[in-house]
Order: structure tokens, then sequence, then C-alpha cells
């Protein structure tokens, strides 16, 4: 196991059982999307792939913790706690942006932020199987897809979306920004 890997693992650890079956498909998508993030942040300090580690980890995980497909503000709850009892509490802005952004339709534009739109970025790349590319290579995508298997992630996305067009057919994607 990497480094990436174990770091992630020990971030999704205590929520093992809530994401229950969906843990591989979750946990291989936060590596796609951090990996992604790496390759379009081009070189990356220690602190920004911190960041991107700890944003990637937590920013869908209220859907399985809070049982919603309205998911940002419960992702962004368990950051912020996460990030308080790690003493990383100046991260708080940076990282709830990553969050709370990360399905908007157009750039995000904060220059004091420049991760929240690699971030948005690189989840549209794993999220779109590759259809949206962000200028990186199809081949760098398709061997990230390789090395993290989707496990069944966009399969429970589409049942997620399914359910929810049923559940709030005028509000069926409630995380999407423009």
């Amino acid at each position: 196991m990497s480094a990436l890997e174990e770091k992630v693992s020990a971030i999704l650890g205590p929520y093992r059982d809530k994401l229950a079956r969906d843990y591989m498909a979750y946990h291989n998508h936060v590596l796609r999307v951090i990996t992604l993030g790496g390759h379009l942040g081009g070189r990356l300090s220690a602190e920004e792939e911190n960041k991107l580690i700890i944003a990637a980890s937590f920013h869908d995980l209220g859907i399985w913790t809070a049982n919603t497909f309205d998911y940002l503000a419960p992702s962004i709850v368990l950051a912020g706690e996460y990030l308080d009892k790690n003493g990383l509490s100046r991260w708080r802005e940076e990282i709830s942006l990553m969050i709370s952004e990360h399905h908007k339709i157009t750039l995000f534009r904060d220059e004091r932020f420049p991760l929240v739109e690699v971030f948005r970025r690189a989840d549209w790349i794993d999220v779109s199987l590759g259809g949206l590319t962000f200028g990186l290579e199809k081949k760098t995508i398709r061997g990230i897809r390789k090395a993290f298997p989707n496990a069944g992630f966009h399969k429970k996305l589409i049942q997620l979306t399914a359910r929810e067009f049923l559940r709030k057919p005028l509000r069926p994607l409630p995380m999407f920004k423009w």
C-alpha cells in the first residue's frame, strides 16, 4: 500500500461502517481525484497535497454519513471536525470551498485559493469517466483509472441520482452550482 493510500485509509477508516459495501468504490474515487489533482496542479507542496487529500477524503462522504444526496454541508462539517481534531483549523476556509464548489459547473475564481479549481476539475474528470479532461492526456487518465479501479462508484452515483429524481424531481441534483 502506498503512502497516499495509507493516508486516505486512515481518514476514511472511522467511516468504513457507514460506507459499508461502497467503501472501496469511494476510497478509489478519492485516490483518483487526488492523483488527478496532482497532475492538474503541477508541483504541489506537501501542504497543498495534504489539503487535497483531506478535501478529497471528505468531499462526498456526507452521502453516506447523513444519508442524503444534498451532502455538501454534512461533508464540510466532517472535514471541519477532522481539521479541528488535527490542529489544521487554519485550512478550514479553503477545504470548505474545495468541498462546496467541487460540483460547480463554471470556473471557480479566487486567486487566494487556486486548489479549489484544481480540485473541481479533478473531480469532474473522474465523475465524467474522463469525458472531461481539462487538458490532461487521456492516457494519463486511463492509467489513473487502472491504478484505482472504479469498484462500482459510478454505478452507485447512477443509483443515487435515479433515487433522487424520484424523491425530488424539481431539485434532483442539489450539489450542482453555476
